[in-house]
């Protein structure tokens, strides 16, 4: 008996990164199984369509799903699969891929289409940021605020976000914030404060460490504010794995947390910026996506 292929959808952002997408198709059709698969690959046309495409796909069947860009493609394609039986591929292509990188999922695309072949799967916790699902961080101050303007530039890539982080770091006035848990409350005037699923930013900048997408948990890093001149050692400490030795930063888990402000402002969640309310309340939940991985 002839078995019969599956259909894997392939869901590519044209705009991630900084790349030409013009090899992809035919890389992604010469890896694939062809005697297990059939490859479909769609383009993605304005924020939010990768997950519109997600969604009419898995309704028609389809259990296997690539999100082809960077962690706001996995976001958008993602947020269709929690908490059921598809698995989520990443052919990482963005500008910063925390995500893939925390997976160690190969840049090269020939070897992570290779990862749907051997059908290794893990199962991953995400995180909810009032209702909004992120799968690496979310978070509120600088970061969010960098990637506000980051994405109303025209041109994306890793040298364009630096140019934006250093032009806005000189000019950035910290926040005041309340954090709640378990009734226990914080008041804190904060650089930043990040509520992290995996251990990175992206670009192997570990905002969180020791996260771990298998433990139930969720690390929050808060940043005070700290003195300019400090901040090439901050840099350095932040991909070196050992911003936790700073005096002005605090790490700790949760599995619930509730930050409020003082007024409605800017959120980031998987890079991607947003406006909220000005309480925003952060949840685990335990093993709710499916990921090929190496």
């Amino acid at each position: 008996m002839v078995r019969k292929r599956e259909t894997v959808l392939f869901i590519v952002n044209p705009i991630a990164g900084s790349d030409s997408k013009r090899q992809i198709p035919d890389r992604i059709v010469k890896s694939l199984d062809s005697n297990r698969f059939i490859p479909s690959i769609v383009y993605s046309k304005n924020p939010g369509n990768a997950t519109e495409i997600a969604k009419e796909h898995y309704d028609k069947g389809i259990r296997k799903i690539v999100a082809v860009g960077g962690d706001g493609t996995v976001n958008e394609v993602a947020k269709i699969l929690i908490s059921t039986n598809s698995t989520l591929g990443i052919i990482p292509l963005g500008s910063g891929n925390g995500l893939a990188r925390h997976l160690k999922i190969p840049f090269n695309i020939n070897l992570a289409v290779n990862l749907i072949n051997r059908d290794q799967i893990a199962m991953l916790d995400f995180g909810l940021i009032n209702q909004t699902p992120f799968f690496c961080t979310a978070g509120v101050g600088f970061d969010a605020l960098v990637g506000y303007k980051f994405g109303q530039l025209k041109e994306r890539g890793f040298t364009n976000y630096v140019k934006t982080t250093i032009k806005e770091f000189f000019r950035y006035q910290p926040q005041s914030y309340t954090l709640r848990d378990n009734g226990q409350a914080l008041n804190k005037e904060a650089f930043l404060i990040t509520v992290a699923n995996a251990s990175q930013f992206g670009n192997n900048a570990y905002i969180a460490p020791n996260a771990d997408v298998t433990d139930g948990m969720l690390d929050v890093t808060i940043i005070s504010p700290f003195p300019k001149f400090l901040s090439p050692s901050f840099g350095i400490k932040l991909f070196n794995r050992k911003l936790g030795r700073s005096r002005y930063v605090e790490m700790f888990r949760i599995k619930q947390l509730t930050i409020e402000r003082k007024e409605p402002g800017f959120v980031h969640f998987d890079g991607e910026p947003a406006s909220m309310e000005e309480n925003l309340t952060f949840k685990v939940k335990p093993m709710g996506l499916n990921v090929f991985v190496p």
